[in-house]
């Protein structure tokens, strides 16, 4: 039987490290990701927060940095506040036909439908904002906006 997981691939036109970047500036999340705002050292161990960018107190998603290696791969664990069980979020950013290749891999969600059922509807979303915004300057009016949480 299968694990549940959730793979995105989109391709950009931008660079490996821009890619990579994006990921982790707040003042880029902020416009592509619903009003949020990642903030950790990136340090592998290290604790990593999903934050309201207006507001530091409200933070979304909390986990564990695993791997840091720029400008190719970041792999977070990722988890509710307050609740056990954490799933892992994997970035991985490659050069692909003179464009970057982004496949996220959102997996070990079993025994967490919410998460599984709010990634599928949330990573697109997501997702396709921070390719317009690399590509045009501009992100997705819908993600400029604060969403209930960040897995919706």
């Amino acid at each position: 039987m299968s694990k549940p997981e959730f793979v995105y691939v989109t391709y950009i036109a931008s660079t490996p490290q821009k890619v990579f970047d994006a990921l982790r500036d707040p003042e880029l999340t902020k416009d592509y990701w619903g009003r949020g705002r990642p903030v950790s050292d990136w340090q592998p161990g290290s604790r990593w927060e999903y934050q309201h960018y207006d507001d530091a107190s409200q933070v979304d998603v909390v986990g564990t940095v695993l791997e840091c290696e720029p400008p190719r791969r970041l792999v977070v664990t990722w988890g509710k506040p307050g609740r056990t069980g954490e799933s892992r979020v994997t970035y991985q950013i490659d050069d692909a036909f003179g464009a970057v290749r982004l496949t996220v891999t959102h997996d070990q969600l079993e025994g967490d439908p919410e998460t599984a059922k709010g990634i599928s509807q949330g990573w697109p979303a997501v997702l396709s904002s921070l390719k317009s915004l690399l590509e045009t300057g501009e992100a997705m009016a819908m993600t400029k906006q604060r969403w209930g949480n960040c897995s919706k």
